[in-house]
Order: structure tokens, then C-alpha cells, then sequence
């Protein structure tokens, strides 16, 4: 335990005072920021699944269930020609575009969270010299100012021949 001697030696060194201040008002600045809910606008996504884990090519469907948040509220678009969501297949780079209809009402600064299902009608191996092959995806967001999500990627799924 620190007696009152103990501190006044600590207050005669300036360097040592100057620590202990600037220590406090840099640390109760960082806990505002993160006290503040609405302080991130990038919306974020976790990838709950992706299903099934085998497919036949060409024939069956990969369902995405992911879970979104965005602080303020912007993420969704009613313009049917606007794409806001993004599954990359990583083995080629070919990219799928969604869109996710507005999930807020304009001009709304309200937290929003939730899960979306998205499915991708079809996919090939691109290797046809395997009776099988694996992929993975990867997935974003992006909302209605322009801010991308993190990405997320799947576990790997098997391709297999029709």
C-alpha cells in the first residue's frame, strides 16, 4: 500500500507525473470511442454455415447463412441494379453479386442486425481432371456509403463430378 511519503516523491519528478496523466487521459479517451455504439460504420458479417458440404456440379445449390450488423443502419439498397453483397470462388476468383434489399428506413441512424440466406444456384469444378474438387468462398458487405465489411471465408466444401 502506498503511503502519503511514497506519493509526494512520486509528484517531485515531473517525468513520472507526466506518465500518470497523460496514462489516464489517453485511457478513458479510449473507452468513449468504445462505449460509443454507433462510432463504427462498417457493417460486419460472421458466416454462421455454408451447405451442404458436398455437391454435384452443376446440379445442387450452396446455401450461405450469414449474420450482419451495421451501426447505423445503411446497409441494404431498393435499387434492384445495386450489388451489396459478394461471394468470391477463391479458387478462380470469380465473384458473385447479390443484393441486399434496404433493411432500414432512409435517412435511420439505427443499430441493425439479423441473418441473411443466400444462395449460390450452382458451381463446376474447375479441375476436370479430378473426379472431385475443393473450394472455399470468401464473403463481404458493403452498405450504402460505400463501407466494406470485413470478409469472411468458408470452410472447404467437395465438388464432385456429375
Amino acid at each position: 500500500m502506498m503511503n502519503i511519503h511514497s506519493l509526494i516523491n512520486i509528484f517531485k519528478h515531473p517525468s513520472i507525473l507526466l506518465l500518470i496523466i497523460s496514462t489516464g487521459i489517453l485511457g478513458s479517451s479510449g473507452c468513449q470511442k468504445d462505449d460509443d455504439p454507433f462510432a463504427n460504420k462498417v457493417p460486419t458479417i460472421e458466416l454462421l454455415s455454408l451447405t451442404p458440404q458436398m455437391v454435384v456440379e452443376f446440379q445442387d445449390s450452396l446455401v450461405f447463412n450469414i449474420k450482419y450488423r451495421d451501426n447505423d443502419g445503411d446497409l441494404g439498397e431498393n435499387d434492384p441494379n445495386v450489388k451489396n453483397l459478394f461471394i468470391t470462388d477463391n479458387r478462380i476468383g470469380i465473384v458473385y453479386d447479390y443484393r441486399i434489399q434496404q433493411l432500414a428506413p432512409t435517412g435511420s441512424a439505427i443499430a441493425i442486425e439479423g441473418t441473411l440466406q443466400v444462395v449460390l444456384n450452382s458451381v463446376a469444378r474447375t479441375d476436370t481432371s479430378l473426379a472431385q474438387q475443393s473450394a472455399t468462398f470468401s464473403v463481404y458487405v458493403k452498405d450504402r456509403a460505400g463501407n466494406k465489411s470485413n470478409t469472411v471465408t468458408s470452410g472447404a466444401i467437395t465438388i464432385k463430378e456429375q
